[in-house]
């Protein structure tokens, strides 16, 4: 039975390529079993147990996707963006708590510096893709793997209303993940996913890596997207599909549709079928990218507390409905009103969901798991309808999570972070609607008294301790921000009110 990571990695042919790296070197399914075991041996050298944490900062490529794969066979994998800024890495390590960080030569400076205020153990992944290694060595037999209840990927929520929550992933959760969405994709053996998608983000690990190998197909691992390279990547690599969020696909469009159409089909010959998630992915990008490659486009809906996809649309034969992120893949899905009952075929409710790849709770979060986990459901926090066909269209997000082209991005964050500044006395961040990215980032701020600082000041401020993606694009100066009745800061809307936007 396919349970856990390590019995997923078990389905490949012995000499059949498993991984392939942006130099073209490749590993073979009996090499790569043999590497992330011999890895899983160093952990518990380093005294990783089948119940511990291993946080890891790898820049995308085969390397993080190995390192991955052990820590999460082993233990617990714990992700994290290598382009954290210090003081982010030291929240997630102390929220993590793992028993060691896994690290590269190229992970850069903040995250060891973080490492060291905390007090963890750093191991230096190194070497070859068929000989990494984490510097101490161990034949000792592991007797203490984990089992399909252990939590397998650990992963924070952006924390739109609190803070980030910490969402435990179970082995199993990991497994039925993978075999559902390589079933409602029809992969087998014989395709190959070009990831372009990071390795610190549930998309990329589960459809880009996981589902790939849980049916022995082959993973071309890259250094993560590059609107520059991509081309020469479906060229030299021949992959059967790609998966990534609708930002990506527009940079591919803008650059594609320069090339002549001979040239993109050569390129693109091999496509079976593109796919997209994390973002809504707008009809008029679709219709470009189907008539720029000559392959379906399925959109999908996910999201990390449902171990990725939820829903996506089928492939041809099957029908495809614009707008529409498809039908259910191997799990239950409602739509319901505010007393939890189930609304009538095309009336707008919260979707609702349970299945094998639904987490069981948060971390340590009595509270919010109360709020998300009800009556055996849990509740997205999106609205939408299903229609007579059974298809889900999502009409708009319950919660204020700002959706930066698949990014997503807490609004406390950023406004704690800007009410560290001696001038700010208070903040309110907030989404603007972005014709490509969907949501950008923008803030207001009500200075303290005889105090003055510039936008320009403030951006330079919180670039010291925010990852760029999150800085807002636009700060405005206010006299008062903008509340409700019951005191709570308005975001929804905004924009808006404010005449900022679209951009």
């Amino acid at each position: 039975m396919i349970d856990t990571v390590r019995t997923l990695l078990a389905q490949g042919a012995d000499d059949a390529t498993a991984l392939i790296a942006p130099d073209g070197a490749t590993l073979a399914y009996r090499g790569l079993r043999g590497v992330v075991n011999s890895l899983s041996r160093e952990l518990s050298a380093y005294g990783v147990g089948a119940h511990d944490r291993v946080a890891i900062s790898v820049p995308n490529g085969p390397r993080a996707a190995i390192t991955f794969l052990a820590s999460a066979s082993r233990a617990a994998a714990a992700p994290l963006n290598p382009k954290y800024r210090e003081t982010e890495f030291e929240f997630y390590i102390k929220d993590l708590n793992p028993k060691l960080l896994i690290v590269s030569a190229d992970s850069g400076e903040a995250v060891v510096a973080a490492a060291a205020t905390v007090g963890v153990t750093v191991a230096i992944v190194t070497g070859p893709i068929d000989e990494l290694t984490l510097g101490r060595v161990s034949d000792d037999d592991i007797h203490d793997w984990p089992d399909a209840a252990d939590a397998g990927l650990l992963l924070h929520t952006s924390g739109t209303t609190s803070r980030p929550k910490v969402v435990p992933i179970s082995q199993r959760n990991l497994a039925h993940s993978a075999k559902n969405i390589a079933a409602s994709l029809a992969l087998t053996a014989s395709d190959r996913s070009l990831n372009v998608m990071p390795l610190f983000h549930i998309h990329g690990l589960m459809a880009g890596l996981l589902a790939p190998l849980s049916v022995g197909a082959a993973v071309v691992a890259t250094s993560g997207f590059d609107a520059f390279a991509f081309f020469n990547q479906l060229a030299t690599f021949a992959p059967t599909y790609y998966t990534a969020v609708p930002t990506m696909h527009q940079m591919v469009i803008d650059r594609g549709q320069k090339r002549p159409l001979a040239e993109r089909q050569a390129i693109a010959a091999n496509l079976r079928f593109i796919r997209s998630s994390s973002a809504s992915l707008p009809s008029s990008v679709l219709e470009q990218l189907e008539a720029l490659f000559g392959a379906p486009v399925i959109e999908a809906y996910g999201m990390t507390e449902a171990t990725h996809q939820m829903c996506a649309n089928p492939l041809p034969p099957g029908k495809r409905k614009p707008r529409s992120v498809g039908v259910p893949t191997g799990i239950e899905l409602s739509v319901l009103d505010a007393s939890g009952a189930a609304v009538a075929v095309g009336s707008t409710g919260q979707v609702a969901i349970k299945g094998a790849t639904v987490v069981a709770n948060y971390q340590d979060n009595p509270e919010a798991t109360k709020d998300a986990f009800r009556h055996g459901w849990f509740l997205t926090g999106d609205e939408g309808y299903i229609d007579a066909d059974g298809y889900l269209y999502l009409t708009g997000r319950l919660k204020e999570l700002i959706n930066r082209g698949g990014e997503k991005i807490s609004p406390l964050e950023v406004d704690e972070a800007l009410l560290r500044h001696e001038s700010v006395a208070q903040a309110v961040t907030f989404a603007v609607a972005h014709r490509k990215l969907g949501e950008d980032v923008a803030a207001g701020v009500v200075l303290r008294p005889n105090t003055e600082v510039s936008e320009r000041e403030l951006k330079e401020f919180l670039m010291l301790s925010l990852a760029a993606f999150k800085v807002p694009r636009s700060i405005v100066f206010l006299d008062e921000l903008p509340k409700g009745a019951t005191g709570k800061l308005q975001r929804i809307g905004l924009a808006e009110r404010l005449g900022i936007g679209p951009w």
